[in-house]
Formats: C-alpha cells, sequence, structure tokens
C-alpha cells in the first residue's frame, strides 16, 4: 500500500509541476519564433521540491498532520528565505513553517466535504522580501477511505405488481448510494442482498432489481408483503458497511375468480300501493375479486315478470336491484318469477380459461295485498257554468269504487278549505254536485274545489279529485263613468270647447268586446251651458255651449250622463260629473278654482301666533332670571358706618392653618420677601380684599428717623399701622400677614420652620435684646434677656 501510494505521488509530481517549471519560458518561445528557430531551447532548472501531495482524511491524532514540504535550492539552510503559502485553505485548513516550508494540516479533513484543495506557494527573501522563485501552483488531494456505509435516500419503498405474475417478474428497483470515492478502491462498490422476503421476492446484486421469485402468488390468500432489502459497499466483503431499507409490497387484483350468487333462489315481496321505481329487493353476486374486477352487470333474462319488474346496478356496480316498473294489482295477479344473470363487465382474457364469469340466480315477487282508497272514474273534472244559474243546479257528478275484492260503500264529501263560502254541496251517496248560493263571475270567476271519496267502513281510505267549475259572464253590471272624475271650464272658455273626455268602465266581459252609447240624462238635454258628443268609440266629449264663464255666479256645475251597453239584457245608468269652473291663464292652465281666494284677508295662522307668544314668554323669563342673578351677588366690602361690624369678623371667621395654608397668602412671600410685589392674580378665595396686602415690602428709604438694627423693624411697623390707620375701608381684624415681612431683609432672617429642619444647630437669639421693650416677652422665652438692659421706647 505505502509502495502504491508512493508511485502515485510521484506520477503526480510529474504531472503537476512539469508545467510550472516552464513558467516564463513561453514568452521566451515566442520571442525565439518571431526571430527565427537559429537559438536553441535551453532547459529551466526547476529549484522546488515537494515530498508529499496525497493525505488521508479523517484523521483523528493530537498533532498536525504533516501534509509535505516546500523547498528551493537557493535555501542555504541559513533562514534568509521565507516560505509563503496561499489558496484555498491556507491558513484556516493549511499551515506552512515559512523557515523550513513544512505543511501540516490543522483542522479534520473529510474527502465528501471538499476533495482537493488548490494552493500557491512562494519563497521570498527575508530581508528584501524580494521573490526568489515564481509562484507555483499545486494540489493536495484528500485521499479517500471507507467511512460511509451505503443508504436509500428514496426508502422506504412501496411496489405493486399483480397477483399470479410469473417468476421474474420486475417489481421495482431499489439504489443504494455511497458518498465514498467510486474512483478508489472498493468503498462504494455495492452489493444488494435480500436479508426478508423469500422465497416469494428475490434482489439482483448489482442493479437492485426486486423480482418475483415464486409463482401463482394469489391476492385472495395473502395481499401484502415486506421485504428487507441491504446494500453492502466493498463488494460485499468482510469489514463493508451497510445499510438496509424495507420494501413494501402489495399485490394487486387481477380477474381471475368468476362471480357467483349466495342464494340460488330469492324470496321478495312487495304491496301492491308500491308505487312504480320502488325498490322491491336487493341480490348479489358476489366475486372474491376487488375494483374494477368486481363490478357487475345484472340483466332479466326470463319469467313472466319481465313486463312488471326491471333491475339495475347500485352506484358501487356491485348489488343488483329489483325495481316494479309497473303499478302492482293483488287482484289480478299474486306473485311473479324472474331469471337473472350477473355477469362481470371487465374480463381478462389472460383468465378466461377460469370462466365463465356470470351467474344465475331465480327471484320470487310475491304481490301482498293492501287496502286501497277509492278510484274516481276520472284523475280531474271540468264544468263550465254560467253565473246566472238557480241554486240548486246539478254541477256535474262524480263517481269513485274501492278498487279491493270487498268493493266497500263510497261517501262523497267536498273538502272544506277549498269552498269556504259554501257555494256548492254535494249529494254523500250518489256524487251529485250542485249550487247552493248565487254565483257571481266579477267576484268569484273561477271554483277549485276538492272532492273526497272514503270508505264508509274504512275511514282511512281516503281518495280526492280536483272539480274546477269556470263560472260564464251574463251581462249583469251596468257601464258606469269611470270613478273620481271630475272636470273644470276656465272663465275664458270660448263656445265649443273640448273641456273633457269621458269613458266607461263594465266589469261584464263579452265576448264580442264592450260597446258603450252615451247621452245627457232626460233632464239635461235642454242644458244650455254644456253638450255631450258620443264618439263612437267609447268615448264621449263634453263640449261648452256658451261663453263668459265666472266663478263669482257660479263655480260649480253638475252634468247628468246616460250610458247604456250593447249585450242583451241592456244595462243602463246615470253618472254625474262635476265640473268646475277655474281662472285660468291664456295657455289653459289652471291658476286657480276657488272663488274665495279674492276676498279672504290676509291673518297669521294659529300656529304662527303660538310661536310667537313662546319667544316672548321665553325672553321675559330670561330678563327675570338675569335680574335674579344680579341681586344674588356679593356686595362690595364698602365702608359703612351703619354696617354691622361683626358681619365683617364673620366673613374672616377662619383661623390660618399655617405654612399650609396656601389660600390665605402666598407662601413664596416667607421664603423670598422680595418677591412679594407681584400682581394680585391669585387672592384668597373666601375674601375680596379691599386694601392692599399688608404684607407687602415697605422700601426702607420711605421710613423716616428710624436707625439701624432695630429701627428697621420699627419702623416697617409703624408704616403698617399708619397705611391700615389711614384707610377708612380697612376691616377691624388683626392679620397675621402684618408680621409676615421677614426673611432675606431681617435680621432674624427666614423664621419658617420650612427650613428649621435643615441645620441643627441652635440659634442664637441675643439679637432680640436690641428689639426693645416690646419684644421683651419673646426675648424671656428664649432666655436671652438682659437685666442691665435699658428700654428703648
Amino acid at each position: 500500500m505505502k509502495h502504491q501510494l508512493h508511485l502515485l505521488s510521484v506520477v503526480f509530481c510529474t504531472l503537476v509541476l512539469l508545467p510550472h517549471g516552464l513558467l516564463g519560458t513561453p514568452a521566451r518561445k515566442e520571442k525565439d519564433d518571431e526571430a527565427g528557430s537559429s537559438v536553441p531551447l535551453q532547459r529551466v532548472k526547476r529549484g522546488w521540491v515537494w515530498n508529499q501531495f496525497f493525505v488521508l482524511e479523517e484523521y483523528t491524532g493530537l498533532e498536525p498532520l504533516y501534509i509535505g514540504k516546500l523547498h528551493s535550492d537557493m535555501d542555504k539552510g541559513d533562514g534568509s528565505i521565507k516560505y509563503i503559502l496561499t489558496g484555498e485553505g491556507a491558513g484556516t485548513t493549511f499551515t506552512i513553517d515559512d523557515s523550513t516550508g513544512d505543511i501540516h494540516a490543522i483542522q479534520r479533513l473529510d474527502r465528501e466535504v471538499k476533495a482537493q484543495y488548490v494552493l500557491r506557494a512562494q519563497a521570498r527573501n527575508r530581508l528584501t522580501d524580494r521573490p526568489l522563485e515564481p509562484e507555483s501552483e499545486f494540489i493536495v488531494k484528500i485521499q479517500d477511505i471507507n467511512d460511509n456505509e451505503p443508504k436509500f435516500l428514496d426508502g422506504p419503498y412501496i411496489a405493486t405488481v399483480p397477483e399470479m405474475s410469473k417468476i421474474g417478474t420486475s417489481v421495482i428497483q431499489v439504489t443504494a448510494t455511497d458518498e465514498d470515492d467510486p474512483t478508489y478502491g472498493n468503498s462504494a462498490r455495492v452489493v444488494y442482498s435480500i436479508l426478508e422476503g423469500q422465497p416469494y421476492f428475490s434482489v439482483d446484486a448489482k442493479t437492485g432489481v426486486v423480482r418475483v421469485s415464486l409463482a401463482d402468488m394469489d391476492r385472495e390468500t395473502r395481499e401484502n408483503y415486506t421485504v428487507l432489502i441491504q446494500a453492502k459497499d466493498m463488494g460485499g466483503q468482510m469489514g463493508g458497511l451497510a445499510g438496509t431499507t424495507t420494501v413494501s409490497i402489495m399485490l394487486s387484483d387481477v380477474n381471475d375468480n368468476p362471480p357467483m350468487f349466495e342464494q340460488r333462489l330469492y324470496q321478495m315481496s312487495i304491496p301492491e300501493s308500491a308505487p312504480v321505481g320502488s325498490v322491491v329487493g336487493r341480490i348479489w353476486a358476489k366475486d372474491k375479486d376487488v375494483g374494477l374486477n368486481a363490478e357487475m352487470k345484472y340483466s332479466i333474462i326470463d319469467g313472466d315478470g319481465r313486463d312488471t319488474f326491471d333491475i339495475s346496478t347500485d352506484p358501487t356496480n356491485v348489488f343488483g336491484l329489483i325495481l316494479v316498473k309497473r303499478p302492482l294489482n293483488f287482484e289480478k295477479k299474486l306473485s311473479y318469477t324472474l331469471k337473472v344473470q350477473g355477469a362481470n363487465t371487465h374480463l381478462d382474457p389472460a383468465f378466461h380459461s377460469n370462466g365463465p364469469f356470470k351467474d344465475v340466480t331465480i327471484v320470487h315477487v310475491s304481490v301482498e295485498d293492501v287496502d286501497e282508497p277509492p278510484v274516481f272514474d276520472l284523475p280531474s273534472y271540468y264544468v263550465e257554468l254560467p253565473e246566472d244559474a238557480d241554486i240548486g243546479r246539478l254541477v256535474k257528478t262524480v263517481s269513485a269504487r274501492d278498487p279491493d275484492a270487498a268493493n266497500n260503500t263510497v261517501r262523497y264529501y267536498i273538502e272544506g278549505s277549498t269552498d269556504p263560502k259554501k257555494y256548492f254541496y254535494i249529494d254523500i251517496t250518489s256524487g251529485s254536485l250542485m249550487t247552493v248560493r248565487p254565483l257571481d263571475r266579477e267576484q268569484v270567476g273561477w271554483h277549485n274545489i276538492t272532492v273526497l271519496a272514503m270508505e264508509m267502513y274504512n275511514q282511512r281510505q281516503i281518495a280526492s279529485v280536483a272539480v274546477t267549475i269556470k263560472v260564464l259572464d251574463v251581462n249583469d253590471n251596468p257601464p258606469e263613468l269611470t270613478p273620481f272624475l271630475e272636470a273644470y271650464v276656465c272663465e275664458n272658455a270660448r263656445p265649443g270647447q273640448l273641456i273633457q273626455t269621458v269613458a266607461a268602465v263594465d266589469p261584464d266581459e263579452p265576448l264580442g268586446g264592450h260597446r258603450f252609447y252615451y247621452s245627457l240624462a232626460p233632464e239635461a238635454i235642454n242644458n244650455p251651458n254644456f253638450t255631450l258628443r258620443d264618439n263612437q268609440d267609447n268615448t264621449a266629449w263634453i263640449l261648452t255651449r256658451r261663453g263668459d264663464w265666472s266663478q263669482q255666479d257660479q263655480s260649480i256645475f253638475y252634468l247628468p250622463i246616460f250610458i247604456s251597453d250593447s249585450e242583451q239584457p241592456v244595462q243602463t245608468s246615470t253618472s254625474t260629473l262635476t265640473i268646475q269652473v277655474c281662472s285660468c291663464d291664456h295657455e289653459g292652465n289652471v291658476m286657480s278654482c276657488n272663488p274665495d281666494a279674492y276676498v279672504q284677508p290676509v291673518s297669521l295662522s294659529r300656529g304662527a301666533l303660538i310661536a310667537i307668544l313662546a319667544c316672548i314668554f321665553v325672553l321675559l323669563v330670561m330678563v327675570l332670571l338675569m335680574l335674579f342673578l344680579r341681586s344674588q351677588r356679593k356686595k362690595p366690602y364698602l365702608c359703612d358706618e351703619e354696617e354691622n361690624v361683626h358681619e365683617n369678623i364673620v366673613r374672616y371667621d377662619d383661623e390660618g392653618g399655617g405654612e399650609e395654608d396656601t389660600e390665605a397668602f402666598d407662601i413664596a412671600a416667607m421664603w423670598n420677601p422680595h418677591e412679594v410685589h407681584r400682581p394680585l392674580g391669585k387672592m384668597r378665595q373666601d375674601m375680596i380684599p379691599e386694601i392692599e396686602s399688608l404684607s407687602r415690602h415697605v422700601p426702607q428709604p420711605c421710613v423716616v428717623g428710624v436707625g439701624s438694627g432695630d429701627g428697621n423693624v420699627h419702623g416697617y411697623v409703624l408704616s403698617k399701622l399708619l397705611e391700615a390707620d389711614m384707610d377708612p375701608c380697612a376691616p377691624p381684624y388683626d392679620s397675621l400677614q402684618t408680621y409676615a415681612y421677614e426673611g432675606e431683609g431681617s435680621v432674624a432672617e427666614s423664621l419658617s420652620s420650612l427650613q428649621s429642619g435643615a441645620s441643627n444647630n441652635d440659634h442664637d437669639y441675643d439679637y432680640l435684646n436690641d428689639w426693645g421693650p416690646r419684644f421683651k416677652k419673646l426675648a424671656e422665652m428664649y432666655g436671652v434677656l438682659e437685666t442691665n438692659t435699658s428700654p428703648m421706647w
């Protein structure tokens, strides 16, 4: 094995290195060709040496795998040459010792991932980085080992083969693939064998074709088979890797079994009242085959019932259905015999010798007696009757009988819902239909009644028949003018002017059509205002006889018109046409037909008057509400000697809430006294101050005769006192705001407790001795009173 690897290495070196050894030579050769062939060819000395170019895959050692060595004949071993490796995997998969030229693999190599790597080598001077050799390309091939077992990528397989197939019939071909190198050794040479499924099937060792190995396998005996196939590499030798797959083989059906009826004689029965198309029964010629091979066609080939019964195949094409072809009558025939044949519809010539593929059976059908309802002699009755027929007139006589052998007596009735107004009556025993009320074609032109026939001794047996009666027309209604017809005549109408065309209606319908005659009633023949002209087309014109019409003289005229028809007996009527006098424009368009429109005074309607009064009432309510709200406003805090002073005290009967009382004054005034000169935008909510805030800062220059130190506070207090005394409207109450001046402008600085917790140091209250007798009590409270201090005021 090592000898073979060495030989392959030498051959590969020769094939790979020879072209690269001629780098630069083709250009020189082209020049020589151009100059002529006089210059002799020179052999270029190769200075590169490689020791190994093949490496086995899947190396699992701990040390890097040695690949080969790069060496130049210019390398003297002094380390002046630097070897550089580039190309596929350089630096990641392969590394090179730049001094010795040794190449190692630092990653696990897998031929199935990448079979070869193309690398480029370069030798350079380590100091000048000048290339000493031309860059050359070489290939490192990964040598295959048997590390992959064969795999059935398409498995497991499912196959079908016809039953009764001959030995050697191909079923399916299975294919196993091996990722090892098929060009090297036997790692990828696969051999197939069958592990399970004998003796029914076999597999070709080279091709993987599964074949039938047992003849006459019957689907009706066993239908499914499972075959286990193995694929082994290394040509099936010991040590090879193997893979398996399963093949599920199902025997498909062929028509090799003839049908056979389960019974040789079928007994069936059906009542005589069964309608045509009813199913009498079902027969089955059983076939061991399935699908198309089991489909049957049934036919009646003999028997006395071929004209009375029929047979068809059910939707599955397996069963035969006996059907009623004609109505049955127990009284005429009690039973029938049928000879039925069932045959396969799809035959297989290969199994024709197994036939015949048909069978015959006998079907006996008995007809059962049924108590049937009466039967009318006609399926329906039609009668025409004039509307002036007398009461009690015979319309029609219906007849029904009991078809059973008992021939029971039949009684007749009219179904009440078909004759709700009781126009007709039927004799219970004879079936004579008569009128009991006058008929009117104009109200009901058709009568559709249902007559019932019932057996006297079995009232559940009832039959019905429809009797249609058409009422014929008789001229019994006079013609009349079209209803709701009115006419008008203009005041400027001229004599002989057409004012209206009238027409008549008649509910009667004579066969020859209507023909009406018009004329003025006898009492209106000499009418001086209007005349009538019959147009001989069932219409008439109303014309004026005079002019100069006036609404003031007479606004409405009534014109009686006499109308008659042409049928016998002749019907007449008189209708009155109302004619109104109207004022019209020059084109004859009506402007007004009311004579009172010219004299009616203009006046307001009741609705408009009510609306005006309602608006006035709403305005009054709004005015009163505004006055009431104005009277309820707060009175200003005026200075009135007679006003009870306690009222002001009541208005300020609350006590300040300390630093949380944000409504009495702005808390910012205690933090910074210079900010008290702000607009009076936020005032106390419980009262409206009538004077300026007593806590505002008084400019120090305004205080006269006040020295430094204690004079500051003294002057401020006097200023505020003077301001309050001079204000005649100031309320008689004390305000804490008077003493609110403290903070940055005070010797005591801020007295607020908001910042009292900022420091734990004790305050020095010695300055209270300088404030005079008025603060003596305060000085005593803080224990800083000097007994020998003389009073200031």
